[in-house]
């Protein structure tokens, strides 16, 4: 039996969860550094406060994990959960009442 380098089983999602304080101009300018910085690294905005990336395996969710961590912000909660892409396929989403497509990863190209 081949075992595939890419499939739903090593393909990882990296979630991240905030709740970060804005009460003050310096919370507000924290937090969107964050946010920001989450973009530049390459997630997509899911809701408000959860942030998503596609990663082609676990070592190159763990590197995204790590620079996440090293940009915490000073105040506010931060969570961070990786699943697995079969995982992923398995949520059920929802908008205003009406059931969505999961979104999906980007296409893998394999060249040997």
């Amino acid at each position: 039996m081949s075992f595939s380098r890419y499939n739903a089983y090593r393909i990882m999602w990296v979630l991240v969860f905030f709740d970060l304080p804005t009460e003050t101009k310096k919370q507000r300018s924290q937090a969107t550094k964050f946010r920001n910085y989450l973009l530049d690294d390459g997630f997509v905005m899911f809701q408000f406060s959860i942030y998503l990336r596609h990663c082609p395996s676990k070592e190159n969710a763990d590197v995204h994990i790590n620079r996440v961590k090293n940009k915490l912000p000073e105040y506010g909660k931060v969570g961070i959960l990786s699943i697995t892409d079969k995982q992923f396929e398995l949520m059920e989403i929802f908008f205003s009442q009406k059931e969505t497509d999961v979104p999906k990863g980007p296409q893998q190209l394999e060249l040997f």
